[in-house]
């Protein structure tokens, strides 16, 4: 899988959020039926990197927000999101995930 996302991270009392989406969807808008998923920028927007840098990030986030077929498929591909879980609005998958950490 090759392309490039956006991803940015946050740290917040502990946690580590990424959020991450595919390059070209990055400041658009999907709705469908009830749902609305905005790929704001002031969100997602941090640095353009390679798909496959992606592994790094998700292995150090608790928390994961990811909009996109790269995204998510490196997610499931990776073992992070379960391909039953992603939710499709407009044709654009998206998945959250949270590590449970005990």
């Amino acid at each position: 899988m090759s392309g490039k996302v956006y991803i940015k991270v946050y740290r917040v009392q502990g946690e580590v959020l990424l959020a991450a989406c595919d390059e070209e969807l990055l400041g658009k808008t999907f709705r469908e039926g009830e749902l609305r998923l905005d790929v704001k920028e002031r969100f997602y927007k941090g640095e353009l990197v390679e798909v496959d840098a992606l592994a790094d990030f998700l292995k150090e986030a608790t928390i994961a927000n990811l909009v996109g077929e790269r995204c998510v498929g490196k997610a499931i591909e990776l073992g992070y999101v379960d391909e039953e879980r992603v939710l499709r609005i407009q044709g654009v998958p998206h998945a959250q995930m949270a590590k449970m950490l005990w």
